[in-house]
């Protein structure tokens, strides 16, 4: 695909992205931005929710990673389902019990200022690491296709990408977010099933031949249950999977923002268990793709790139196949990554001007206003920032890279929550940041040294439970003697 063929997608992607935000935010007030009113219907929630656990992570690296992994990643994904169920029907109707707007206002009810403090701080390392993650992937796309034929440097091109994410979320916050989701899991849903559809063509694979060539081969085995050191292995895999998506959704403001606008918990939880069950389904389909195209560029003969992320876009846009599937290709990444770090940027907002700055307590909604415009300004600025050092540091899948850094990063606040909801002690809210900033610490060093202390185990994603393990008994360390939740 030529540079001008690529600028055009995104122009043309962009008029109707802006067209969805204008029309979406155009009279959005603080708590329009921050919850949506809270008068989202359930449905169209769900089917956005869809999109927004699909990120352009998921889109390049997932088909990529079948060659290293197999299918084993749906075994993550059914952890995914089993967690999801527990957020649905435990963590929904407390949230909305409260009626917070931010999820870490719960750690200052429950503890006091410094645990609410520790909990929004983490969740800003936490999502400004692996949105930049995740919006650096479109970037190096971007200068592949765009910006290194036209010798213009990578910092440009991080200007550029955030800058549009900035434009698009700046009035609208969550209602645009749910809108602007919705036309993403279309574009994801259309773009992979033709994606898939013209390889099998090429193939000259009919459904059934195309569902035998996939199932038959290697690349294609879902589980794993034979050694315990495997990364792969299925209980890792799928604990994982559960803790992972309490985190990573359950316990994120970006993610339950959207949870949140619905108008009740009985709608909140149709959602959440609606969209789970298709984000399987579209998973599988990722997965589908990644062993066609390994299969593609056997029958053909074609040369594997140096590294897995960038199979999907070099078979997409490198004139393989007919022009409309590097446009497909394109418009997929864009919906999933832009949309994804827009989600991610009003978060952060919210989050920083909720927990940190403490805005919506201290002014009036005006100056309320003003200040969460600065802070969204400030929040694209570091994440910008993050993907330029990102971008001199990456050496792995970047997929890999965002579920070891949540790892680290979401274990405290999982352990602050479980803490908090199984038991009814109170804790010395002073001594809760130390606790907080040691468990990863302690966790990182069980991790050096996991296959010398434990026989070989080499630990996998399940560190993030492990971090949360040590977080919980951090605080049953500081427990105030005689004294409970009241």
């Amino acid at each position: 695909m030529t540079p001008f063929l690529v600028l055009a997608t995104i122009a043309v992607y962009f008029i109707v992205l802006f067209a969805i935000s204008w029309l979406a935010g155009r009279h959005a007030d603080n708590q329009g931005f921050f919850i949506g009113n809270r008068k989202s219907s359930w449905y169209v929630v769900a089917f956005a929710m869809i999109g927004s656990s699909i990120s352009g992570v998921t889109f390049i690296s997932v088909p990529g990673w079948v060659a290293v992994n197999n299918f084993s990643y749906l075994q993550m994904v059914l952890g995914f389902v089993a967690g999801t169920l527990l957020i649905a029907y435990a963590l929904i109707p407390l949230f909305y019990k409260l009626k917070v707007v931010s999820i870490y206002e719960y750690l200052e009810n429950r503890f006091g200022i410094s645990t609410y403090k520790t909990g929004a701080w983490f969740f800003f390392i936490s999502k400004m690491l692996g949105a930049s993650v995740r919006l650096f992937l479109v970037c190096v796309v971007l200068q592949l296709l765009v910006f290194d034929p036209i010798h213009l440097p990578f910092i440009l091109n991080v200007f550029f990408t955030v800058a549009l994410v900035w434009l698009y979320t700046f009035n609208g916050g969550v209602k645009v977010l749910i809108w602007t989701d919705t036309l993403k899991t279309c574009c994801l849903i259309v773009s992979v099933v033709l994606c898939i559809t013209f390889i099998a063509s090429d193939l000259q694979l009919d459904f059934m031949g195309m569902v035998r060539a996939v199932t038959d081969n290697d690349y294609s085995k879902v589980f794993f249950f034979d050694d315990v050191n495997d990364k792969r292995f299925f209980w890792k895999q799928f604990l994982a999977g559960v803790f992972t998506v309490i985190a990573m959704t359950g316990l994120d403001q970006d993610m339950m923002q959207r949870n949140l606008s619905c108008k009740n918990p009985a709608d909140s939880q149709k959602n959440m268990v609606t969209s789970v069950i298709f984000q399987f389904i579209v998973i599988a389909m990722f997965l589908m793709l990644g062993v066609l195209l390994y299969i593609y560029v056997q029958a053909k003969n074609i040369a594997l790139p140096a590294k897995s992320d960038e199979l999907f876009p070099m078979i997409a846009t490198q004139g393989y196949f007919p022009t409309i599937v590097g446009i497909l290709f394109i418009v997929g990444l864009i919906s999933s990554a832009y949309s994804a770090a827009g989600s991610a940027l009003t978060a952060l907002t919210t989050s920083f001007t909720v927990d940190i700055l403490g805005t919506l307590k201290k002014h009036t909604d005006e100056e309320a206003a003003r200040s969460r415009k600065k802070v969204h300004i400030g929040m694209a600025f570091v994440m910008g920032l993050v993907i330029v050092v990102v971008n001199a540091l990456n050496n792995t899948s970047v997929i890999d890279a965002v579920y070891i850094l949540a790892s680290y990063t979401y274990g405290p606040i999982l352990g602050l929550f479980a803490f908090g909801i199984f038991t009814k002690k109170a804790v010395k809210d002073k001594y809760i940041p130390l606790v907080a900033i040691l468990s990863p610490l302690f966790c990182l060093m069980v991790d050096l040294n996991s296959e010398q202390w434990f026989n070989g185990y080499s630990f996998s994603y399940e560190l993030l439970i492990i971090n949360a393990l040590f977080t919980f008994v951090g605080l049953c360390l500081f427990i105030k003697k005689g004294k409970v939740q009241p």
